[in-house]
């Protein structure tokens, strides 16, 4: 049997939810389990039929092709059912967090003019007022309801029980849209990048196939969220591609729920990111994880001393750092199994390209910092409704990133994003150089820095620092880790002001949202 060829190509015609879901059915998968929510458990079969049910039902109450979909559900199989569901009628699917604000619906729901939603019934007291403004959303379907619904709402239970499961796929092609994912919304409103049907299963035979090696008999969790398109790569798409199993949760991620689903389940990849792998490694009674082969790390980069600290306790379970984008889709530079570098977020996945470009629009030296820019077969098309910036970051076959990065042969290292670089006595800081090296200090729980104005209209870097139990605030300890920095950093780089503070701000994809910092 030949090799399929590589980069991945698709047929003309082509339905992502064939690729993820019915192919493994024909397969002969049929009656693995897909899914597991607790003690419950669907077959891949299952999820298929329910995924159809939700297809037709969707098409009866009016949705078409390219009609977008939200989706504010809670991680469950709900979530799957809808997801898959969308795609099979031929919608785009659109994804939101269901602990977001009434203001953040009103939003989302004007931005994307959904046509439908799908939504978990502890969303309605914010959701429900949002709907108010937005009549074309006109298909309501509502998970989870015991009491009455309001006017407009209807079960998306009662729904999947008069729709039909033997419902075929919409005609699309590789080429039409299917889904947005949003950016992180650091510095202002989150943007959807458009992403087509094919776009998915290239990052997953690219990444999940080819670097990470997913295999059948693979148990997978996640800390991140389905509706953050890291985990809807990792802990959904990424499974049902190789016929593995997902375990999904709904309540918030602790470290003792991490550690419970991988002791019940059997977990063998578990997707992270740092400030949980930070809170796990905290923890004094944390069990072995022995059935964990790999753990992912995204979000934001990954302090080497963080990464010691794991490997001191969990060695056999490989933190596996890397970097994507919604831009992208998903990761596209990455350490690889057998062959992690602290403090570098990896090297090329295949079936991408990197550069490290300079202000001149020429590539940097090695050791050098530049814009990274970033080309492969998963690249969104646009920001929706926004050309300027789509004209920005979309320079074909290019994605400008925002990301700063060096390069030292075929190691790629963060150094931050362009626009929390600092200039300090004439020269570029990296805040993430600042915020690693006060890691290392013992009292230090974790730390950002960002540039403030001392006083004369210079700038220069100013730490706010989370300490660890047992310390406390205080004057000579903000002197102490100005000493630590400066011992071990070059002297304008320590930070010339210290804040402690209980905890950072962080977005709803867990990264630190500096532009709060004062």
């Amino acid at each position: 049997m030949s090799e399929p060829p590589f980069p991945p190509v698709f047929p003309e015609r082509f339905n992502m939810a064939d690729y993820f879901l019915d192919a493994r059915v024909r397969e002969g998968m049929g009656d693995r389990v897909a899914i597991e929510v607790g003690e419950r458990r669907w077959t891949y079969a299952e999820v298929q039929a329910l995924a159809d049910r939700c297809g037709h039902a969707l098409r009866a109450r009016g949705v078409d092709l390219e009609d977008r979909v939200l989706l504010v559900l809670y991680d469950g199989i709900d979530f799957a059912t809808a997801f898959f569901g969308a795609l099979k009628a031929g919608g785009v699917f659109c994804l939101g967090n269901p602990l977001a604000t009434e203001a953040d619906f009103d939003y989302l729901l004007e931005y994307t003019r959904a046509e439908a939603v799908v939504c978990d019934a502890r969303t309605l007291d914010r959701l429900a007022p949002a709907l108010a403004g937005h009549p074309r959303c006109r298909a309501r379907l509502v998970a989870g309801a015991d009491g009455p619904l309001p006017d407009g709402f209807e079960r998306l239970e009662d729904a999947l029980a008069g729709a039909s499961d033997a419902t075929d796929n919409a005609d699309t092609y590789a080429d039409d849209v299917a889904g947005w994912l949003f950016t992180s919304g650091t510095t202002g409103k989150p943007k959807g990048a458009v992403h087509l049907h094919r776009h998915f299963p290239y990052s997953t035979e690219c990444y999940a196939k080819r670097v990470l090696g997913l295999r059948q008999d693979d148990v997978f969790v996640s800390v991140s969220r389905l509706f953050f398109g890291y985990a809807t790569g990792t802990n959904l798409m990424f499974p049902f591609a190789v016929g593995g199993r997902a375990v999904l949760f709904e309540d918030k991620p602790t470290p003792a729920r991490i550690f419970e689903h991988v002791e019940r389940h059997g977990v063998t990849v578990l997707t992270n990111v740092p400030a949980m792998i930070r809170q796990m490694v905290d923890e004094a009674d944390a069990p072995e994880m022995r059935s964990v082969r790999m753990c992912l790390s995204a979000g934001e980069a990954l302090p080497p001393s963080l990464y010691a600290r794991w490997a001191e306790r969990w060695a056999h379970a490989e933190i596996l750092d890397g970097i994507g984008s919604a831009e992208m889709f998903h990761i596209y530079i990455t350490n690889y199994p057998g062959e992690v570098r602290p403090g570098s977020l990896g090297k090329l996945v295949p079936g991408y390209d990197a550069r490290v470009v300079g202000p001149d629009g020429q590539d940097v030296g090695d050791g050098d910092i530049g814009r990274l820019w970033v080309r492969g077969g998963s690249k969104a098309i646009c920001y929706w409704r926004d050309e300027a910036k789509s004209d920005e970051v979309f320079q074909r076959p290019w994605t400008i990133s925002a990301d700063l990065f060096r390069r030292e042969g075929e190691w790629f290292y963060y150094a931050g994003r362009g626009d929390d670089l600092l200039k300090v006595r004439g020269m570029f800081v990296s805040p993430l150089e600042i915020e690693d090296c006060l890691g290392t200090h013992p009292a230090v729980r974790e730390a950002a820095v960002v540039g403030v104005d001392d006083g004369s209209g210079l700038t220069v870097p100013k730490a706010f620092v989370v300490l660890r139990e047992g310390h406390a605030p205080s004057d000579a300890l903000a002197a102490a880790l100005q000493v630590h920095a400066k011992e071990r950093l070059a002297r304008y780089k320590f930070p010339h002001a210290v804040a402690f503070v209980g905890a950072l701000p962080r977005n709803d994809r867990g990264k630190v949202v500096r532009r709060l910092l004062e």
